[in-house]
């Protein structure tokens, strides 16, 4: 019998933890599958732990991760990719707004051949209509400077092949945007859409800052266009500077018109410096990213590893 993984990030997710097992295993009971599933606790302050713990003793599907501190979002997942067994592998968020119901979903278009299946939001329950209008030009930006189109509405509520998951596991790099890595390895991919339901308890612990960081992550880890702005600008910036000067030299000496000019001169130099700043850390957000790559360091840490693998090292 065929074997699906199912991993789930959990960040102080109490609320959320039962509620989401049970609709996982009354939708996988009417399968002919064997699964597993892998909870990946990212530092959790809360009770998640102990729930996993039981969970744990009650069902031996029930595979929880438990990483040394908070890693974020991304790279927990990453975790449950690399220790997920499964002929299939579903990632999926343990707060409902990914419905188990459409599993069997993802199950029987992976039978029918496909190595990926990627899910669409059409639209979120209750989220504000500027999170929607951001989320909206945020892709519309990323399309445009990535070589790689990464769909609007993509999340990481998706099931991949095992020959996938191993290909994933060769992509070592620190700042994640796995949607995109997903999109760009290839393989035979389809998509399916769907509507996410509000969360069944608690909030996002998505905060602006992680938002903001995860979105820098999309647009420099897919593009080296900024850095092309930047000697765009650059070049502007020069052209500009020379007719300025050409300006100045004809009214000194032609017009014999020189006029202090204090305002003009502060705008310019203002703005050039702006520009050269702006510059700068573009520059300094891809030094900092190849920083963080050469030190060569582990992507995650794990506290308490999966039960599964913990018993078969013991018996060897």
């Amino acid at each position: 019998m065929k074997l699906v993984s199912i991993v789930v990030p959990v960040y102080n997710e109490e609320e959320n933890i039962r509620h989401f097992y049970g609709a996982v295993c009354e939708n996988m009971a009417g399968l002919d599958y064997d699964f597993e599933l892998i909870f990946v606790d990212d530092g959790s302050k809360d009770r998640s732990r102990a729930i996993l713990r039981e969970l744990e003793k009650e069902d031996s599907r029930v595979q929880p991760i438990f990483l040394a501190r908070n890693f974020g979002h991304q790279l927990a997942l990453t975790c449950g990719l690399d220790h997920a067994d499964g002929d299939a592998v579903v990632t999926m968020d343990g707060d409902m707004q990914h419905p188990p119901e459409l599993i069997p979903v993802l199950l029987e278009k992976w039978e029918a051949g496909y190595e990926v299946v990627q899910t669409i939001r059409q639209t979120t329950e209750g989220v504000s209509a500027l999170k929607k209008l951001t989320s909206y030009y945020y892709y519309k930006l990323l399309n445009m400077l990535s070589s790689v189109h990464i769909q609007e509405g993509g999340s990481d509520f998706r099931l991949m092949d095992r020959m996938v998951v191993l290909a994933f596991r060769r992509y070592r790099e620190h700042a994640r945007f796995i949607r995109g890595m997903v999109g760009a390895m290839g393989y035979r991919q389809i998509q399916l859409e769907f509507v996410a339901p509000k969360r069944f308890a608690g909030v996002s612990k998505f905060s602006p800052r992680k938002m903001m960081n995860f979105a820098l992550d999309g647009i420099l880890a897919y593009s080296t266009l900024p850095l092309r702005f930047g000697l765009y600008g650059g070049l502007l910036c020069g052209l500009l500077s020379m007719a300025l000067f050409i300006h100045v030299l004809f009214t000194k000496y032609i017009a014999n018109d020189a006029v202090p000019g204090w305002a003009t001169i502060t705008g310019c130099v203002l703005f050039f410096g702006g520009v050269q700043l702006a510059i700068l850390g573009i520059i300094g957000e891809y030094i900092g990213r190849i920083f963080e790559e050469v030190k060569n360091r582990p992507l995650y840490l794990i506290a308490k590893g999966k039960p599964k693998d913990e018993e078969e090292m013991i018996e060897r």
